[in-house]
C-alpha cells in the first residue's frame, strides 16, 4: 500500500478534477447562457458558513469511457442546510452530456432519495437535464431500480409527508418531466427552463406540429397557460431565493431522540491516525488507538473488554452524539483459553460479544458505528467444530435487524462475510464511506489469485496438461493485477458500493451529520431479531 499521505494527495487531485464536471469549455458555454453551474447553485442556496456533505462523488469513475465518461455521475448530491434546515440537495450538472441520465446517474439519484426517505429529510431537486442517455436506455429505463423508480419514490415521499421542492433551471424532458411536477413545489427559470414530455423535434416527427421549445414548454406557458409549474423567476438566483423562503416557513417534526451533549474534540491528536495505520496492510496495529482519535475526549467505554478481543465494542460520543462502536482489532491477541487470535479476524467469542452489544444499543436507542478492517471469519476445523457459522449468523442477525441508524467506515480490509457482519452496503447503513486506505472484495488479491491459479492448474491437469513454473507465474500475475484493480476504494465508489472515499479526518464530521439527519426520523419499528442461533 502506498503511504497515507500519497493516498490523500491522490484523493484531493481526483476530487479537484471531478469538480470541473464536463470541463472548462463546457462550463464557459453553460455560463454564457446566463446560468449558474451545478456547484454554484448549491453554494448560493445553502446557508453561508454551513457545511455540505457530498455523497457519490466518485460515481461513474472510470466508466463509460467510449461515451466520453460521466464524472460525478452527472449530478451533485449531498446533505446541507437551507434556511437553517437540514435537507438533501440534488443538482444536475448540465456540463456532463447536457445532464443526461446514465445508468449510474439513476443509481445516484435513487441513493439521494433513499437518504431523504430513511432520515425524513426534505429534498431539493435543481433540474437541468436532457433526460435518459438514449444509447444506454436499456440499462436506465425498464428495471425495478432504474429511472422509473425515481417517480415511484416521489409519490412515496409525498405520502410520507417529506417535502420536495424542484427548480427547473434548464432542460426537463420526457419521463424526467414528472420528477419536478410530482414535487410539492415546481419553480421554473424564464428563458432557460423548459419542461415537456416531447421536445419540438419529436413533436414535429410524431404529429407534424411546428412549434418552438419555449412556446411548447417554457416558463410562461407552464406558469400562465397549463398551470404545470407554480411560479417563474428571471434568473437562477431569484429562483434559489424562493426556495430559501419556502424552507423558512416549514414546520417541525418530532425527533428520534438520540442523545447529544456539548461536543468535545479528541484529547489525542487526530493526525496521528496517519502514522498509526501501517503502509503495509498485512501488519498489525491497535484499532483502539484509532478509536481514541475519533471519539470525544478520547473516551471509549469498552464492553466485555477481556472477551472476544478481535472485536472492540463500546460506548463513546462523537461530536457530542452518543454512539456504540463495533471495530475490528488488528492486533494479535491471546484469549484467556490460551488461543492466539489473529487481528482482523472474527472468532466465535468476538461474534457472540458483538451480537449482544448490538442488541443492547438497539434497546437503548444508541446509533451504531462500524469500523471495518476485517479479513473474514476464522476458518479451519477448530472454528467449524466450535460453531463459527452459528455465532457469525447470530451477529449478522442482530445487526441486520437493527432499528437504530448504522454508519460504516472501511478503514482497511473489507473481505467476504466480514464485510457483511460489519454492516456492509447490503445491510442498509445510513451512510457508508471508505477511507483512502480501504479495500473491498471477497478476499485479498493474493489469496484470490492463488486460489484461482490452483483451480486452473487442477483443470488443466485433469485434461492431461502440465503447467510450467513460468506459465504459473504469468497466470498468477495476470489474475492478481485484475483483482487488485477492483480492490480500489475508487472502484467501490464508482459503483456506489460506498458513498465516497475520504480522508480519515473527515470521519467525525460525517458521523455527526449522519446522526443529526437520522434524528429527524423517529424509530417506529420494534427491535425484533427473530430466531437466534444458539
Amino acid at each position: 500500500m502506498a503511504s497515507i499521505s500519497s493516498l490523500i494527495e491522490e484523493l484531493n487531485l481526483k476530487t479537484k478534477q471531478i469538480k470541473l464536471g464536463g470541463g472548462l469549455k463546457k462550463i464557459q458555454a453553460h455560463k454564457a447562457k446566463g446560468k449558474l453551474t451545478a456547484w454554484e447553485r448549491i453554494e448560493y442556496l445553502i446557508d453561508k458558513d454551513s457545511s455540505f456533505t457530498e455523497f457519490g462523488v466518485f460515481a461513474g469513475e472510470g466508466m463509460y469511457e467510449d461515451e466520453g465518461g460521466c464524472p460525478n455521475g452527472g449530478v451533485i448530491c449531498g446533505i446541507g442546510y437551507v434556511s437553517g434546515r437540514m435537507c438533501v440537495i440534488v443538482s444536475n450538472d448540465a456540463t456532463v452530456k447536457a445532464g443526461a441520465w446514465f445508468p449510474i446517474t439513476a443509481k445516484k439519484n435513487l441513493r439521494a432519495q433513499e437518504i431523504a426517505m430513511e432520515n425524513q429529510l426534505p429534498i431539493i431537486y435543481l433540474v437541468d437535464s436532457a433526460g435518459v442517455f438514449l444509447p444506454m436506455q436499456a440499462e436506465v429505463f425498464p428495471d425495478k431500480e432504474h429511472f422509473g423508480r425515481i417517480f415511484r419514490n416521489n409519490a412515496q415521499m409525498s405520502s410520507m409527508g417529506i417535502p420536495q421542492v424542484a427548480a427547473i433551471m434548464g432542460s426537463c424532458v420526457a419521463g424526467g418531466a414528472y420528477l419536478p411536477i410530482m414535487s410539492d413545489y415546481a419553480l421554473i427559470v424564464e428563458g432557460t427552463g423548459s419542461v415537456f414530455l416531447a421536445g419540438s423535434y419529436l413533436v414535429k416527427s410524431s404529429i407534424g406540429e411546428d412549434i418552438d421549445n419555449e412556446t411548447l414548454g417554457g416558463a410562461t406557458t407552464h406558469c400562465e397557460i397549463s398551470g404545470v409549474t407554480d411560479n417563474k423567476f428571471p434568473n437562477d438566483e431569484a429562483c434559489l431565493d424562493e426556495i430559501r423562503k419556502i424552507f423558512d416557513k416549514m414546520g417541525h417534526n418530532t425527533k428520534a431522540g438520540f442523545d447529544r451533549k456539548t461536543p468535545l474534540p479528541p484529547l489525542k491528536n487526530q493526525e496521528e491516525i496517519y502514522t498509526i495505520l501501517p503502509d503495509d496492510r498485512t501488519k498489525p496495529y491497535d484499532m483502539l488507538e484509532i478509536i481514541e482519535r475519533i471519539v470525544d475526549n478520547s473516551e471509549f467505554d469498552q464492553y466485555k473488554k477481556g472477551y472476544g478481543q478481535t472485536l472492540l465494542c463500546g460506548l463513546a460520543r462523537i461530536d457530542g452524539w452518543a454512539v456504540g462502536i463495533v471495530a475490528n482489532q488488528r492486533k494479535i491477541v491471546k484469549s484467556k483459553k490460551g488461543e492466539m487470535q489473529m487481528g482482523g479476524v472474527i472468532y466465535s467469542d468476538s461474534a457472540d460479544k458483538a451480537a449482544r452489544f448490538i442488541m443492547n444499543c438497539n434497546q437503548q436507542k444508541i446509533p451504531l458505528v462500524f469500523l471495518q478492517d476485517v479479513t473474514g471469519f476464522m476458518v479451519g476445523s477448530r472454528s467449524e467444530h466450535g460453531g463459527i457459522i452459528k455465532d457469525g449468523a447470530k451477529m449478522v442477525n442482530a445487526m441486520a435487524n437493527s432499528v437504530v441508524p448504522k454508519f460504516t467506515f472501511i478503514v482497511g480490509n473489507s473481505y467476504g462475510a466480514g464485510n457483511y457482519a460489519m454492516c456492509g452496503k447490503a445491510y442498509d447503513p445510513r451512510l457508508i464511506y471508505s477511507w483512502v486506505t480501504g479495500q473491498m472484495a471477497v478476499m485479498s488479491g493474493a489469496s484470490a489469485a492463488k486460489t484461482l491459479v490452483q483451480i486452473q492448474e487442477a483443470t488443466l491437469k485433469a485434461k492431461g496438461i502440465e503447467i510450467t513454473e513460468e506459465k504459473q507465474k504469468e497466470l498468477l500475475n495476470t489474475i492478481t493485477d485484475k483483482y487488485n484493480s477492483q480492490l480500489s476504494p475508487y472502484y467501490a465508489a464508482a459503483n456506489l458500493w460506498v458513498d465516497g472515499v475520504i480522508d480519515p479526518l473527515q470521519t467525525r464530521k460525517i458521523i455527526s451529520m449522519g446522526i443529526e439527519a437520522a434524528n429527524h426520523a423517529p424509530i417506529t419499528k420494534r427491535y425484533n431479531v427473530g430466531v437466534i442461533q444458539t
